[in-house]
């Protein structure tokens, strides 16, 4: 037993409470909440206070992990709130109501926490709250604590009690009670600000986390006291290695075998709870995956201990996954690409805050992640967001650099994309302006980025409405391209796209679609049918045969561009759900009701052979297509070898 009182300092800033929860036993909770502890607790070089707290109590285990027989006497959480329960119930002097968060801090303060704490290593600063002293009254008085009862009496009490931990811990793992009860609704809606919720994949672990997720996130929106952040982690855990098919279909599900699918489910969960549109998990569960093995599958390990380095097969890899949005309270609906250019980015600024000689190295890397992050946030189409890094970027490389430089003018680039998408043409063009300029005094006319810069020109006054201007420059362009590519070039191919839609926006559409089919045969010959630059021409030549009304061909291209989505990318992907809307838009166009629409999985099962030639000879008739015994149009091969001679026939556009 501890000779000397815990005595801790308070933190400069408070930490944070983060509960472990499952709805089921056997999901591997308190192992992961063990490893994760760890880990907390050798950060900032092993000076991070950490507590565990064992709420479980009707199964109490978290003391297993870690285990000191001199320790078995400690009191624990039944014994603080017995504590608690008594100072509660005990007379007060006068009669005026007492504020209950007041009340709460006075008996806290009364009870104190210290006792009831024991430190469970000697290398870091990594402490346990037990479950409570398991002598034989231990089951008798666990009965007589009714948490129900503690609550309406101080509903304060919880919420401070969490509040007062986190003034001297930076974190605070809660291990809950598993299935529907009070004290796993304490634990889980009550105390923390982090809640990760552990699951197998099977209907029911799924079922019971994602219901609790709803009742916690409902609470705190409900409730005036408690309407705190409540971010939801969810963990998979003893995920089977061995078996990839069946990893998928439990990630992503399977219609056939009706398996939800936990990845689609919990975006759904997300969507629901926080009000938001969108939600993509993908990148998040290609990283947080809890595997079993054999060597933990059975007692208490603390793998992290055990592993010598981690290598990326190793449960220390997998936790430190998991770390990297938990720790710092990423969204798990960001991508790993995203935090980890975050973490570059925090760490060049406190650099930079700290002055001295390292500070002086820092801006030309912040420069570079900052406008790789306002990239990947202009493709994910969140502009204000990548606006704020391409102007920050661009300050620093302008500073440092000079207005010429080429990386100055990449941020220039990459900000001109940005204003364009957000429909400020005027400002896109003065910095496409400035590009071409540059590029062309510094590397001639010819040459690639200064064609590149062009083009990009080219784009935002063709959405200005100066389509004659922007055609004029789109060919010089496309010219040069020829002479120093060639016409198949991937380059030249590009431009020519691009061209195609500068038609298409000023009517052209006969012309457009010319040019976009000799894209398309050129792209599929060469990069394969089912490549994303082939399926985004397919998309592109289906748009122009929708301006067109040639609906029928437009759905053979976009059944295409679907299947290819759903083998390479998932039904989730937001590709797939973006050609899901566009095929089925075109078939009510066709008059095909919703509830008659074929299931995703009836799609035709090559891409490649796609029959954009015969929907060609189909949709001069106009008529309703004749369906196949499975709802799709029976091919021959005389027609599949029709389609492949049509698309590597070149069609040349008048310019």
């Amino acid at each position: 037993m501890e000779l000397n009182p815990l005595t801790l300092p308070p933190l400069s800033t408070s930490g944070e409470v983060i509960t472990f929860y499952s709805y089921k036993g056997g999901t591997g909770r308190t192992m992961a909440l063990s490893n994760i502890a760890v880990l907390l607790a050798r950060q900032q070089n092993a000076t991070t206070p950490v507590l565990m707290i064992d709420w479980d109590l009707e199964a109490p285990g978290l003391h297993h992990y870690f285990p000191d027989q001199h320790q078995e006497a400690k009191p624990g959480v039944l014994e603080l709130f017995e504590a608690c329960r008594e100072r509660l119930q005990r007379p007060r002097s006068g009669g005026a109501a007492v504020d209950d968060e007041a009340l709460a801090h006075e008996v806290l303060e009364a009870v104190g926490w210290e006792q009831y704490v024991s430190r469970v290593d000697q290398s870091s600063q990594l402490y346990l709250m037990r479950a409570g002293r398991c002598d034989d009254s231990y089951g008798e008085r666990l009965a007589a604590l009714r948490w129900e009862d503690l609550f309406y009496t101080c509903p304060a009490l919880f919420r401070c009690f969490a509040d007062r931990l986190s003034r001297h811990f930076r974190y605070v793992l809660v291990d809950s009670r598993t299935g529907r009860s009070d004290s796993a609704g304490i634990c889980t809606t009550l105390l923390p600000r982090k809640l990760v919720v552990v699951f197998t994949p099977n209907r029911q672990s799924l079922e019971g986390v994602q219901a609790l997720v709803t009742r916690a996130t409902t609470y705190r929106r409900s409730h005036e006291d408690e309407q705190r952040p409540l971010l939801v982690y969810p963990l998979p855990s003893r995920i089977e290695m061995g078996d990839s098919i069946q990893r998928s279909h439990w990630r992503r599900g399977d219609e056939r075998q009706h398996i939800l699918g936990y990845q689609p489910s919990f975006e759904e969960l997300i969507r629901d709870c926080y009000g938001m549109q969108k939600v993509s998990l993908e990148s998040y569960f290609d990283e947080v995956q809890l595997q079993q093995t054999r060597t933990f599958a059975y007692g208490e390990q603390v793998a992290v201990r055990l592993d010598q380095g981690g290598d990326r097969f190793s449960l220390t890899r997998t936790f430190e996954a998991f770390l990297a949005w938990l720790a710092p309270g990423y969204f798990p609906w960001q991508s790993h690409r995203e935090i980890h250019l975050l973490t570059s980015i925090n760490e060049a600024r406190r650099l930079v805050s700290e002055g001295g000689g390292a500070a002086r190295a820092v801006p030309q890397p912040l420069a570079r992640d900052l406008n790789q992050l306002g990239d990947l946030y202009r493709r994910e189409g969140k502009l204000r967001q990548a606006l704020a890094c391409f102007e920050e970027s661009l300050a620093l490389r302008q500073r440092s650099l000079g207005e010429d430089h080429p990386d100055t003018l990449a941020s220039k680039t990459s900000m001109a994309a940005a204003l364009r998408q957000q429909g400020k043409l005027e400002e896109a063009q003065f910095l496409e302006e400035c590009v071409v300029d540059a590029r062309e005094r510094q590397l001639g006319s010819e040459h690639f980025d200064t064609l590149a810069a062009r083009s990009n020109l080219a784009v935002t006054m063709g959405q200005q409405g100066r389509l004659a201007e922007a055609l004029a420059v789109q060919d010089a362009v496309i010219d040069t391209y020829m002479k120093l590519l060639g016409a198949d070039h991937l380059v030249t191919l590009s431009a020519k796209a691009a061209r195609a839609e500068l038609l298409l926006q000023r009517g052209d559409a006969e012309h457009a679609r010319s040019v976009q089919e000799q894209v398309l045969a050129a792209r599929k010959r060469l990069l394969g049918a089912e490549h994303a630059d082939t399926l985004r021409s397919k998309a592109a030549l289906a748009r122009t045969l929708l301006h067109m009304e040639e609906l029928e061909a437009a759905r053979s291209l976009l059944e295409a561009v679907l299947h290819a989505h759903l083998r390479r990318l998932g039904p989730d992907h937001p590709e797939t759900r973006r050609a899901r809307e566009q095929l089925l838009d075109v078939q009510l166009q066709l008059g095909v009701p919703a509830g008659e629409l074929p299931p995703m999985h009836e799609l035709h099962q090559n891409a490649s052979m796609d029959d954009y030639g015969d929907a060609l000879v189909r949709s001069a008739g106009r008529g309703r297509p004749q369906n196949s015994a499975n709802g799709l149009w029976s091919r021959s091969a005389d027609e599949l070898l029709a389609l492949e001679l049509h698309l590597a026939t070149p069609h040349t556009p008048s310019r």
